[in-house]
Order: C-alpha cells, then structure tokens, then sequence
C-alpha cells in the first residue's frame, strides 16, 4: 500500500481562503515587523513570507478541500506546532485590523468559521 495522493485544491474557497490569509499575515507584518526605510521586499518580512507560504501550502493540499471549514473549528490540525502558534499570533493580531481593512473579508471568514 502506497501513500495516497491528494490533488492540489484549486477552488474558488481555497483561494477566497488564501486571500484573507495573505490580507492578515499582512497586516501583521506592516504593524509588528521594523522594515529597512519602511520599505519592505514583496510586501512582506522573511518570516512572514514563510508563513504565508506555509499556509498556502496547507490550503492547498487540505483534505477537506472545497468543504473546509475554519482552521480553528478543523478535527485535524494540520499545522506543524511552530506555524500553528505563529498562525494563532497573527490571527489575534490582525482579527479585529480586519474588520476595519477588510470587512467583507471578516465577516465571510467569521460566517465561514460558525456555519459550515
């Protein structure tokens, strides 16, 4: 018996979910990380563009797919523990940033998260 395979997720909730991680690993960044002259290479710090990679990554290959729920509310916790605390860090952070940034984004990921 050979690992399964899981084909990449490509959907319009994967990439919706994408996005508002991107928006708040942003957010986080801007707020939480000095830049050279305030001035930042792809928008984002090293560690933030890890992270960002990650979790699309994540998403990407989530097996759940186009039926996932918030990560938060997941049975299975698919993070490595050092990207989970980071992941937890950013979202507390830019959670309520969010709600003045990007309010339809916010809502959708709260309604997202509360009744799928």
């Amino acid at each position: 018996m050979g690992a399964r395979l899981i084909e990449p997720n490509t959907g319009p909730n994967i990439q919706k979910e994408k996005e508002i991680v991107k928006e708040m690993i942003g957010i986080f960044c801007q707020k939480n990380h000095k830049h050279v002259n305030g001035i930042r290479s792809n928008g984002l710090c090293k560690d933030c563009q890890d992270l960002k990679h990650y979790a699309h990554m994540r998403l990407t290959f989530c097996r759940f797919g186009e039926g996932k729920t918030a990560c938060s509310n997941c049975k299975v916790h698919c993070y490595k523990s050092k990207y989970r605390e980071k992941m937890k860090d950013v979202m507390r952070y830019s959670g309520p940033w969010m709600m003045l940034y990007h309010p339809v984004y916010a809502v959708k990921h709260l309604l997202n998260g509360k009744f799928k």
